[in-house]
């Protein structure tokens, strides 16, 4: 009735895909791990609030202008990359800190975890070219209305991947409020999370597409 085909491998597939590690999962890694399920779960949110953004452009076909436009995708990219570094950059400095201050440091707002993670997933031109290639896949050629279709599975890969980071999140943090009671473990673990996520700006930075 929607216009879309194979819905149940499009539901696996995106699965699949959402339990691939990359900058989302390690933000909420991060965030779980400093200020546990509630800090995880809003960083989550977040990152799916970005997944909207997408699902919107796509929609309605601005992201097939950025994939159409080298400099349009460029701008964006490396806006992305710096915000990736930054992150990274932010990360790893908390631990200039000793043990004592670390553990001391004020929690950091839920309102800017959120729209950390927000930016995080929207501010990646990949994201966008994933849903243009992905979605249409599982929409039928005979569909009366392709735009419905498209939403409608970009809404549902979203919520499937919401579920999914939302028990990242919990799994995380419970796993975390037991690591926390050492300083230096909290201290490595974000420094490996920065520096992750300098790794994956830089990446994104130099690729080609």
């Amino acid at each position: 009735m929607l216009g879309t085909e194979n819905l149940l491998l499009f539901v696996v597939s995106g699965l699949i895909l959402n339990i691939t590690p990359g900058a989302d999962i390690l933000y909420i890694l991060g965030r779980s791990s400093s200020q546990g399920f509630r800090g995880g779960s809003v960083a989550a949110l977040g990152i799916g609030a970005g997944c909207i953004v997408h699902v919107i452009a796509a929609t309605v076909g601005i992201s097939a202008i950025i994939a159409a436009s080298a400099t349009a995708f460029m701008v964006i990219k490396f806006i992305g990359a710096a915000y990736l570094v930054y992150i990274g950059i932010t990360m790893f400095r908390k631990n200039k800190a000793d043990v004592n201050e670390v553990q001391a440091m004020p929690a950091t707002k839920l309102s800017t975890i959120f729209w950390q993670g927000f930016l995080t997933n929207s501010l990646n031109p990949k994201v966008a070219l994933f849903f243009l290639a992905f979605l249409p896949q599982f929409i039928s050629p005979s569909a009366e209305n392709k735009s419905i279709a498209l939403l409608f599975l970009g809404i549902l890969f979203n919520i499937n991947g919401t579920l999914w980071n939302l028990f990242v999140a919990w799994a995380s943090s419970s796993v975390a409020s037991q690591l926390r009671r050492s300083g230096v473990v909290t201290k490595w673990l974000n420094r490996t999370i920065g520096a992750l996520f300098l790794y994956f700006g830089a990446k994104l930075a130099v690729s080609q597409s």
